[in-house]
C-alpha cells in the first residue's frame, strides 16, 4: 500500500513508519517540521505538511490508498488536535482515501462503568489532553465524508517490546486480571497495520491492549 503518516516524527508515529516499512509499505512521512524526521527508515518519503490544512492533507494524499495521523500536540496547545481532525477530514472528503486515526482512551469505558476521563482520580495534569482526544473522538463521530477509524490505546502506552500480541475490544477499557492495562508502542503499530491491512472496523472506534 501507499501509506502518507501525519505526524510521523512523532515516538508513535516513528512506530507506525517503521512497522508499515517492514511490512513493504511505501511510506511518506508527513510533519510540520521536517528536519524532525531525521533516523526514519531511509526508504520513507518525507515531505512538509499541516494535517490541520486541508489543502496539505489532500495534496500528500493524492494516489494513496491510505492516511494514518498520529499526531500530539504540545501541552499547552491542546486545541490543535481538533483543528487537526477537521483539517484531515475535510482534506480526505471525496476522495476515497481511507484514514486511520491514532486517538486518545479518554472516552473508553472502565470496568466501574465511568470513562476513564471521568474516573475518580485522573491525574489533572493529563486532563488538557485527555479532553481533547474527547473532543477528537466526537468530531470523528459526527463525520460521515469520510471511511475513518479511531483507534484508541490502553490506559498506559510506551515504548517497549514489539511482541506482535494484543487483544482486541471496543468502547470498554482493556484490563488484565491486576487491573494493568496497557501495550507497548511497537505492538500498538503492528495492531494499526494489522487493522490497514486486513479492515475490520470503518466509522467506528476500537481498542487494543496486551
Amino acid at each position: 500500500m501507499r501509506i502518507t503518516v501525519f505526524g510521523a516524527a512523532g515516538e508513535v508515529g516513528r512506530r507506525i513508519v517503521a512497522e508499515a516499512v517492514t511490512r513493504g509499505h511505501e511510506v511518506t512521512a508527513a510533519t510540520r517540521d521536517p528536519r524532525r524526521a531525521a533516523g526514519l527508515p531511509p526508504t520513507v518519503a518525507v515531505r512538509a505538511g499541516d494535517a490541520s490544512n486541508p489543502e496539505d492533507v489532500a495534496t500528500l494524499s493524492r494516489g494513496q490508498d491510505l492516511v494514518i495521523t498520529a499526531t500530539r500536540p504540545a501541552p499547552g496547545r491542546e486545541h490543535e488536535l481538533v483543528e487537526a481532525t477537521h483539517g484531515l477530514l475535510k482534506g480526505l472528503a471525496g476522495t476515497g482515501v481511507r484514514l486511520l486515526a491514532v486517538g486518545g482512551a479518554a472516552t473508553l469505558v472502565t470496568p466501574a462503568g465511568t470513562t476513564v476521563l471521568d474516573a475518580p482520580g485522573f491525574p489533572a495534569e493529563l486532563r488538557p489532553i485527555a479532553s481533547a482526544c474527547q473532543a477528537q473522538h466526537d468530531v470523528y463521530r459526527a463525520d460521515a465524508t469520510v471511511d475513518w477509524t479511531y483507534l484508541s490505546p490502553p490506559a498506559l502506552l510506551e515504548p517497549g517490546e514489539r511482541t506482535g500480541h494484543y487483544r482486541l475490544g471496543g468502547d470498554e477499557l482493556i484490563v488484565d486480571a491486576e487491573g494493568r492495562s496497557a501495550i507497548s508502542m511497537e505492538d500498538f503499530a503492528v495492531a494499526l497495520l494489522d487493522e490497514a491491512e486486513r479492515p475490520r472496523h470503518h466509522r467506528t472506534r476500537f481498542t487494543v491492549a496486551s
